[in-house]
């Protein structure tokens, strides 16, 4: 939030070459909006209401496991990650997350590959690093070529069920697909970054008794719904996922980029001062905060010795991150060799948990042909259906080649197939009077038939 503000954007995507689908509707409150009681209560009453219709589906004919799981994750990897693998893996299990691709900032001399690695408590660790502007996830260690060229590291890393993908989409929106297992098509950093209003606002919060008071009730009732207020449609990742799909096959993953870092602090200088930060940043790179310019600050600064934390807030403790979003991997079994399969194959969907247990949902063509699931390529051929069952009642939008194909209310859509197309799939929610994103499915590739 606040170290993020720092980071200048570009938002606008370059050479996509697809009409992209506009999200269902512009959100209706702003992210600092979002973070008032009615409408925090509202979402409560949503999800609430929503948890009460769903219902359970039988197990998947197909046999594939439903497999909560979390990309870019980190713990004890940099001096700007606050939690530790310990914690992560507490909170994994609390969440209900059976696998963790773990994403540690490349440290030499450590080698990212020497992290956790198999099943722990349940948990299965899968190690890799954020490095380069990529997610990085090779089967053994490539830690001699982590400063090589780009050209040379990529083919290194996805050598054999090795995977790479393209993080911070917004960061390089021209940068080639070529070679890569797929990208993020959301990340909470990026949600974070662009909400400079509520960077602001929360600085105004924390710095007033009264506001910071009415901000950690918030918080502790409606915690997924608060760290949840910034999220917006990412239009920017999923025009760049479109114009890849066109002409080739990327696997579409979520990134929690979570380090248990954004716990907000207030901190006394002196009588006239404080600093304003989180728990991973050393004084000197903490705004300083004057009672001349926020007079509401010098009864919260009154009696407390220099140096004491005035105030604390924990916005993204890992199981309240691991909510927020998850990547789901439809796989046989809960190894290693078999979740590398799934997630190059494309057996993924991403969703927002907060807002609605997704397990049930299935996307698959059927018909003329062989039956295909997410992933899945085949020749179109007339006489192919697309049909999306959801676990809940939702908007479902049919997309195709980036453009709406077909829009739909309640719990399933079967749609026949007039046309070759990549084929994917959003839900919506209603939650708190907005329509939001709910999942994310990876494509049906229906090539033209040869």
């Amino acid at each position: 939030m606040i170290q993020s503000a720092r980071t200048a954007l570009s938002l606008t995507l370059a050479g996509v070459l697809v009409q992209a689908a506009p999200p269902l509707e512009n959100p209706r409150h702003s992210p600092n909006a979002r973070l008032d009681a009615v409408r925090l209560q509202a979402v409560q009453a949503s999800v609430d209401a929503l948890a009460s219709r769903r219902h359970d589906r039988l197990p998947r004919a197909d046999g594939l496991m439903d497999l909560r799981s979390v990309f870019h994750a980190h713990a004890g990897d940099s001096s700007h990650t606050g939690g530790k693998p310990e914690e992560m893996l507490a909170a994994a299990k609390v969440a209900g997350v059976r696998v963790v691709f773990l994403s540690d900032h490349f440290r030499p001399p450590r080698d990212y590959m020497d992290s956790w690695r198999g099943l722990r408590e349940g948990v299965l660790f899968i190690p890799g690093s954020e490095a380069r502007g990529f997610l990085l996830h090779p089967e053994v260690s490539v830690f001699p070529l982590m400063e090589k060229p780009v050209p040379e590291l990529i083919p290194a890393v996805v050598r054999g069920d090795g995977m790479a993908f393209l993080s911070h989409i917004e960061e390089r929106p021209d940068h080639s697909m070529s070679g890569l297992t797929g990208l993020e098509i959301y990340n909470r950093h990026y949600d974070a970054k662009r909400d400079f209003t509520g960077i602001l606002q929360l600085v105004l919060r924390l710095t007033d008794p009264e506001k910071l008071q009415e901000l950690a009730e918030l918080l502790r009732r409606f915690p997924d719904a608060c760290l949840a207020s910034q999220c917006l449609y990412p239009q920017a990742y999923l025009d760049k996922w479109d114009a890849a799909n066109a002409t080739g096959h990327f696997t579409g993953v979520a990134a929690n980029d979570c380090h248990h870092n954004q716990i907000f602090l207030l901190k006394k200088v002196d009588d006239e001062t404080a600093l304003l930060g989180t728990i991973v940043d050393k004084d000197e790179d903490m705004r300083k905060v004057r009672v001349s310019l926020r007079p509401t600050l010098r009864p919260m600064l009154a009696g407390k010795t220099n140096g004491a934390i005035v105030a604390r807030l924990d916005f993204d403790p890992y199981e309240r991150s691991f909510r927020n979003v998850c990547t789901h991997v439809l796989a046989r079994e809960q190894t290693e060799p078999v979740l590398r399969a799934a997630v190059k194959a494309g057996q993924v969907y991403v969703s927002h948990d907060w807002m609605g247990d997704p397990s049930g949902f299935d996307f698959r063509v059927t018909g003329v042909g062989r039956d295909g699931v997410m992933g899945d390529e085949r020749p179109w051929v007339s006489g192919q259906r697309l049909e999306i069952r959801s676990p809940l009642p939702a908007t479902i939008r049919l997309i195709r080649d980036g453009q709406v194909e077909a829009v739909s209310e309640g719990e399933s859509l079967d749609h026949p197939v007039t046309r070759a197309g990549v084929y994917r799939v959003e839900l919506w929610l209603p939650i708190g009077g907005e329509r939001r994103p709910w999942l994310y499915s990876n494509p049906i590739y229906l090539r033209p038939g040869r």
